[in-house]
């Protein structure tokens, strides 16, 4: 053929069978659960598990069910317990690898030794984690039982059955808040894009933030999506969770802080000292900086992780406890205890529209580095 080498020919053959795989069990089943989760497959219990059954299209109205319905309050309690996780996991992570990053990098006395303590709960699975902080956070456990070797009383927190909640909204409100984040963040962007000189983004942005506040301020009030008020907050009995996340992922932003800051050449640094900065300013105006790149792929990959946890949440809390359920949990009883096909395909579904809007603009801004450097 005109215009194939034979290293192209070659090349073509040994990604073939490669890129039919990934088409058919990866992208075909995103497509085939897609389908699924809008049809009635499940609703019906004498035909869940028929050798032939009968499924009919039923549209969105499975996801309406899962946002409006009356008996899906877990759900939506669920996709609030994984914004405040996601929230503070990321803070979590990104702060102690931080500071254990800026604590080896000063080379301490053996350096060593204390990265590969650092690094070592990484190597352990979710399941192995959520099993030793669960037996460490149960009532008569470790951490509750630790201001004794004070002489204080032991602490009767219930880390993993605490049913109080803070930060708590009526689910009616979700539009109107979340038109008021997203014009908020445009708005953000409108200022940042002024500044750049880019007068098109800018007046696109303002123009998009404005429509949306307008409509926050005279449309979204009179928006009510249940019959009632149902209130979803944070968890409380979240917190051991969180922590035991952040104590196995910290060791991962650790060693991504500590290699950038290892790859900042010295003359940098000493260009900022004669220049007359102290370690704040020299932080604040050179490393940092420089560390924002890091931080960037630190948050996708640790979102991503956030946003489709299951098996920490399984193995710490079960597999019923209300107050400290996610969506991937659900997702699994759903479909496999309830055998409710078409539901648990929608929230499937959900989840994987929550994470192509963290990884989608991070590889779309790849793609455009990469194209801009050829």
């Amino acid at each position: 053929m005109k215009g194939l080498s034979k290293d192209r020919l070659w090349s073509i053959a040994v990604l073939t069978p490669s890129i039919i795989l990934i088409a058919v069990f990866v992208y075909g089943f995103i497509a085939r659960s897609v389908y699924v989760s809008m049809t009635d497959w499940g609703n019906d219990p004498a035909q869940a598990l028929a050798l032939d059954p009968i499924i009919r299209w039923v549209g969105l109205a499975n996801y309406q069910e899962l946002f409006t319905g009356f008996l899906q309050g877990r759900f939506r309690q669920e996709l609030v317990s994984t914004i405040f996780f996601t929230l503070f996991f990321i803070l979590g992570c990104l702060g102690l690898g931080l500071g254990l990053a800026l604590i080896l990098d000063r080379n301490p006395k053996g350096e060593g030794l204390w990265r590969t303590i650092f690094l070592f709960p990484m190597s352990l699975s979710f399941i192995v984690t959520g099993t030793i902080w669960r037996w460490m956070l149960q009532p008569g456990g470790g951490v509750n039982q630790a201001p004794t070797l004070l002489g204080g009383e032991a602490s009767t927190f219930g880390w993993l059955s605490s049913t109080d909640a803070l930060w708590k909204f009526d689910w009616n409100k979700l539009p109107l808040l979340t038109a008021s984040v997203v014009g908020l963040v445009l708005a953000v962007m409108a200022v940042r894009a002024a500044r750049g000189g880019d007068r098109t983004r800018t007046l696109v942005a303002a123009a998009c933030a404005a429509l949306l506040f307008l409509w926050a301020l005279f449309i979204g009030p009179n928006i009510k999506m249940l019959p009632a008020p149902e209130l979803h907050g944070f968890n409380l009995a979240l917190i051991g969770i969180i922590i035991a996340a952040v104590w196995q992922m910290s060791g991962y932003t650790m060693a991504l802080y500590l290699a950038g800051l290892r790859g900042i050449p010295e003359e940098l640094r000493e260009a900022a000292r004669v220049d007359g900065a102290n370690d704040i300013g020299m932080y604040q105006h050179v490393i940092f900086p420089l560390l924002a790149p890091i931080t960037l792929s630190a948050m996708i990959v640790l979102g991503h992780i956030s946003l489709k946890i299951f098996d920490l949440v399984y193995a710490m809390a079960g597999p019923d406890n209300i107050n400290t359920s996610v969506p991937a949990l659900n997702m699994y009883l759903t479909s496999f205890r309830q055998n409710q096909f078409a539901l648990g395909a929608a929230i499937g579904t959900i989840l994987l529209i929550l994470v192509a809007f963290v990884i989608v603009p991070y590889l779309s801004s790849q793609f455009r580095t990469e194209e801009g450097r050829a």
